[in-house]
This record gives C-alpha cells, sequence and structure tokens, in this order.
C-alpha cells in the first residue's frame, strides 16, 4: 500500500510542489527560499521519517510569510493525501522533545477534525527574527495550517526555552515524532480506529 501525496499549488504569492511518503526513510529535498524554514522542513522528515521534497518560489520580496504560509498548505494537503482513509494506523502519538535549554510537548489525533492548540512559547518569541526572515510568529501559524490542511489535531506546549532557534526546533522535531508515531501502522487493528468507523 502506498502512502504518498503531492500537491502542486499555485497562486499570484508563491508556487508549491510537496512530495511526501509517509513511510520513507527520513529522506529531505527542501528548497523555500528561506533558510531557516528549510532547515526545519528537514528536521520534520528525519524525526518523522518522511521522505519529502518540497520546491516553493514565493514572493519573498515582500516577506516570507506567504511563502511559509503556502508551503505548509501544500504540505498539509499531502499529509492528508497520504493518510488516505487511515486504515490500519495508531491515530494517537506524542513526543516530549528537548533541545538544550527548550523542552516541547506535542501530542497528535489523526482525527479528520482539524484543531489546533499552541502555547507557552515565551514572551517576545513571536516578535523573534531568525535567519533573517523567518519570524517567530510564523511557527503557531504554521501548526495551525498544517492541521486545518490535513484534517488532524495538533496539540503543542512550549515547556520552557530561551534561544528562539531552539524554541521553535525543538516544535518541530515533538511535531515530527509524534506524527510518525500518530501514522504509524499497528499490526493488531486492521480496520479505522474509531468507533465510527470512519476518519
Amino acid at each position: 500500500m502506498s502512502r504518498t501525496g503531492r500537491i502542486d499549488r499555485e497562486t499570484s504569492e508563491s508556487k508549491v510542489l510537496v512530495e511526501l511518503d509517509l513511510d520513507g526513510t527520513g529522506r529531505a529535498d527542501i528548497s523555500t527560499g528561506v533558510g531557516f524554514y528549510d532547515h526545519m522542513l528537514n528536521a520534520l522528515a528525519k524525526h518523522a521519517l518522511l521522505d519529502l521534497h518540497v520546491n516553493t518560489v514565493g514572493d519573498l520580496e515582500i516577506d516570507a510569510h506567504h511563502t511559509v504560509e503556502d508551503t505548509a498548505i501544500g504540505i498539509g494537503q499531502a499529509l492528508k493525501e497520504a493518510l488516505g482513509d487511515k486504515r490500519g494506523i495508531r491515530r494517537f502519538g506524542d513526543a516530549t522533545v528537548p533541545l538544550d535549554e527548550a523542552l516541547v510537548h506535542c501530542t497528535v489525533d489523526l482525527s479528520g477534525r482539524p484543531y489546533c492548540v499552541h502555547t507557552g512559547e515565551p514572551d517576545g518569541q513571536v516578535y523573534a527574527i531568525i535567519g533573517g526572515d523567518y519570524a517567530g510568529s510564523l511557527t503557531q501559524h504554521v501548526f495551525e495550517t498544517l492541521a486545518f490542511n490535513a484534517a488532524i489535531c495538533i496539540h503543542i506546549r512550549v515547556l520552557s526555552g530561551r534561544d528562539p532557534h531552539h524554541i521553535v526546533e525543538a516544535q518541530f522535531k515533538a511535531f515530527a515524532r509524534a506524527l510518525r508515531a500518530a501514522a504509524e501502522l499497528d499490526p493488531r487493528q486492521p480496520g479505522i480506529p474509531s468507533t465510527k468507523g470512519a476518519l
């Protein structure tokens, strides 16, 4: 069973191509023009064991917002496509990930119901500029966008952190590990993991 997704999306603000394989080995080929975001998406692929190809050309002459957002839309839609009817998955996953002084907990439910709860970033994180063009406020927006386009539930809690880079990277890694656990196939559950019979 192939669990892959491919999204080719173009607007007046960006052109995004995403190819995703849920049963990959963590291979990544990422190009968005936003260096720090590329770094985060490489971490996502590595720790979720996704094979992820992303090529985005966006209106970076304005700022990074459209490029980051539209890439997240594409990844979310590709993830939804790859999950299919979600037959045989574990459905729930959680992970707590440290990165030096930063600590983040993430729980994922591949529920078919989009929801995102994002809490705990320290005051000032939203105003941090990382790598010259990635605003700290984008992180929550990325996870909200992923949740709504993949139709999944994401809870992220930043438990501690001081360095803006570490705070964001720990979030992406925690999400990656939680997603990996939730998307894994469960040999004891060949059907849909829901009393409703559908996710």
